[in-house]
């Protein structure tokens, strides 16, 4: 079983468009131990009315490092009651400079990964269990 520890939502603008960017920061664990780690960022007024989403797996302990882990970058967007999640490449992630998550995969590399069906895992709680996530749809 896992349980989602949320911190407070950022907000900021979007570079592209000026919009309000809602960044969401949270903590994974497994039978209680760190299991993994998600962004999500949400941009009010895009078109496409999706969410960026990057889920860390690996060792979190206090003595790990970014090279235990790895990232799989995904996106989310609502349709007809449902989630869809696609698996996008690196580039096209807001972190995809980022190295304290760990490598990020690009999507050949995450779709062949034997750690995807925990990636969906956990983007299924994203949409059943993060408010802000899920509030972000309904408007």
């Amino acid at each position: 079983m896992i349980e989602i520890e949320f911190e407070q939502p950022t907000r900021g603008i979007c570079e592209c468009c000026g919009n309000t960017t809602t960044r969401l920061t949270r903590f994974v664990y497994q039978d209680g131990d760190a299991y993994a780690v998600y962004y999500v960022q949400l941009v009010d007024g895009h078109q496409d009315h999706t969410a960026d989403v990057l889920v860390s797996l690996g060792e979190w302990g206090e003595d790990s490092t970014p090279q235990q882990r790895l990232a799989f970058a995904v996106k989310i967007r609502s349709a007809n009651d449902n989630w869809q999640v696609m698996v996008v490449n690196r580039q096209q992630s807001p972190w995809r400079e980022s190295t304290f998550l760990g490598q990020i995969l690009d999507r050949e590399q995450a779709l062949a990964h034997s750690w995807l069906s925990e990636v969906f895992h956990i983007t299924d709680h994203i949409g059943a269990d993060d408010s802000d996530f899920i509030s972000f749809f309904k408007n």
